[in-house]
């Protein structure tokens, strides 16, 4: 779908799309129309008791009088509370409701009292209708012309489209990243595992990224033993990969914000077998690595001001004669050992080496890892928030507040001795399980004891946010990419320079 920008065109042929505020109150393009067809929208705002709140739409065939076919009127709600955020929910509203036709012109008006301009409504507007317009069909050899969306343009009309079109001309960078993410969460195990991810992340290049992968060989002299542990039942061998943006070169520090990414192409959970049903979700257990390359996408695309590496291993958690084994015993980079006592908790096992070898590598002054870790965390704050644990506290508010902002939210669980107590091993120094209670958190406890001294950390369990079974307003079902536009707005607004 291409996005345009241009005057509004209140005679236009195309469908129309106006604004209208609590109450049904209407914005003044929707005046202006209004007057011309003698009322016609008053009257039916009053007699189908459309009363304006954010989201809502209504569609109409258009009077005689009238170029355009349609009219739909889309509720903005309070203009007081509207924000970036609610003009996102209204473009992904206004694609998905209007998807059937061909193009769509979207007039935008300044809207008393709110404290987003009407170019910053349009260009966000335009990037929740472009969030909401990704599809995955590639494998798709069948379907049905009725099927596939129509809409192939969608046009914002405001006063000065120029400036909207620079506004979103930054966001659209954002997008680029988001579906680069949702691209790799999508493929099928057969397609992206650690090999091919790698040569996925690779095309980052054209944009100024540099990459280093480090193969078996390089991991096992460096004593990966839990990352190599958990790929050694696979025939897919394991990648460790950084890529590295330094957009600040000349920082008096030039140490990176670092973040690293769970990479489990597929996560069968080896030995300790997961159960059939839904196993084929288990493509996705790499939606960590996914988020951390797309982030570095956007930050490369956009040029932003900061010295960023993301860090994902890469492997493949599989049953075999060669797999490890509940009860085995594995030594990390850090010289730290791990009792295994479960095959299928080895997401903490592939970070604890990741994030390791990052602060040897990089020196990072902050890291962020992101993991599809625990179901237990979809069972205390389902698909609505990804688990946020941190040993800074000034991190964990910074995150708090991106989330709010991009509607990618997070919310801060616990950390502490009694915690770590249950992840205790009688042969080991740590088991990488903690038992059936507080699952998610005794998982966040193990990455804890990886973090080095004076680096601030913040582990994102984002199990209940990556993949999406429902469509919403900016995000159709499937792979989310949940959390590049989090990071990304962390970045901006507290790491650039």
């Amino acid at each position: 779908m291409r996005i345009k920008f241009s005057k509004a065109d209140l005679s236009t042929d195309q469908p129309l799309v106006l604004m209208i505020s609590d109450g049904g109150k209407l914005l003044s393009s929707a005046q202006t129309l209004d007057k011309k067809t003698h009322q016609l929208m008053s009257r039916v705002i009053k007699n189908e008791d459309f009363e304006g709140t954010l989201g809502q739409i209504l569609v109409l065939n258009a009077p005689n009088g009238i170029k355009s076919s349609k009219i739909a009127l889309v509720g903005v709600g309070d203009p007081k509370k509207f924000r970036a955020g609610s003009a996102q929910l209204l473009g992904g509203k206004i694609y998905s409701h209007l998807a059937s036709q061909k193009s769509v012109h979207v007039v935008v008006d300044s809207m008393p009292g709110s404290k987003l301009s009407a170019m910053e409504c349009s260009a966000q507007l335009a990037f929740g209708g472009y969030l909401r317009s990704y599809r995955f069909d590639k494998y798709r050899t069948k379907e049905s012309r009725k099927d596939q969306p129509k809409l192939k343009n969608l046009i914002i009309g405001v006063n000065e489209p120029n400036e909207a079109k620079k506004i979103y001309s930054s966001l659209s960078k954002v997008a680029n990243g988001v579906f680069f993410t949702r691209d790799l969460v999508s493929e099928p195990a057969n397609i992206l595992f650690p090999e091919s991810f790698v040569e996925r992340a690779r095309e980052l290049t054209k944009l100024g990224i540099k990459i280093q992968v480090l193969g078996e060989r390089e991991m096992r002299k460096l004593g990966m033993g839990a990352l190599l542990g958990v790929a050694q039942g696979s025939q897919r061998t394991p990648r460790l990969i950084a890529m590295r943006w330094d957009g600040a070169p000349n920082s008096s520090s030039k140490r990176p914000i670092a973040f690293i990414g769970k990479g489990v192409t597929f996560d069968s959970g080896g030995i300790s077998i997961k159960p059939s049903g839904g196993m084929e979700d288990m493509k996705w257990d790499m939606g960590g690595a996914g988020v951390v390359a797309g982030l570095m996408r956007v930050l490369a695309e956009r040029k932003a001001k900061v010295n960023a590496v993301g860090v994902a291993g890469l492997v493949e958690n599989m049953p075999s004669g060669t797999a490890q084994r509940p009860g085995d015993v594995v030594k990390t980079m850090s010289g730290q050992t791990i009792e295994v006592i479960n095959t299928d908790a080895e997401g903490r096992l592939v970070l604890a080496d990741a994030m390791w070898w990052c602060q040897q590598k990089f020196k990072p002054h902050t890291m962020i890892d992101l993991a599809t870790l625990t179901g237990a965390i979809i069972v205390s704050l389902g698909h609505h928030h990804a688990g946020m644990f941190a040993n800074d506290d000034d991190l964990a508010k910074k995150l708090a507040e991106s989330g709010e902002e991009t509607g990618e939210r997070v919310w801060r669980m616990p950390l502490g001795d009694d915690y770590d107590n249950q992840v205790k091993s009688q042969i080991a120094d740590m088991k990488n399980v903690g038992g059936r209670d507080a699952g998610s958190i005794t998982a966040a406890q193990i990455l804890q004891r990886f973090v080095q001294d004076g680096v601030k950390w913040a582990h994102l369990d984002i199990a209940g946010v990556t993949w999406s079974n429902a469509d919403s307003p900016t995000v159709p079902k499937g792979g989310t990419g949940f959390g590049v536009r989090l990071l990304d707005r962390l970045v901006a607004e507290h790491y650039e320079k």
